[in-house]
């Protein structure tokens, strides 16, 4: 490694802060389409591993899976809910 102490931004070289910021927004719960299950839990008061656990089954009707993450489908688990006599 040379042993130059000049900065990356005094030879030039910068890198955008955009492309490493993370963006929020502030959606409410209500009117997000889909949730994790930190949300769902959150919004439904319904603890995140009996969440975890209603949504194992490959047939679940309001999962979605990006890869190994699993996301609610927020009208369809409220749909769900409404039919249920106990969870």
């Amino acid at each position: 490694m040379p042993k130059d102490s000049t900065t990356q931004e005094e030879r030039g070289v910068r890198m955008s802060k955009k492309r490493y910021e993370i963006v929020s927004y502030d959606i409410p719960l209500w009117l997000k389409p889909v949730l994790s299950v930190t949300e769902t839990s959150i919004y439904t008061g319904i603890s995140a591993n009996k969440i975890y656990e209603m949504s194992e089954s490959e047939d679940c009707p309001f999962v979605i899976w990006i890869g190994s993450r699993r996301v609610i489908k927020r009208k369809s688990f409220e749909e769900y809910l409404e039919r249920q006599y106990s969870i």
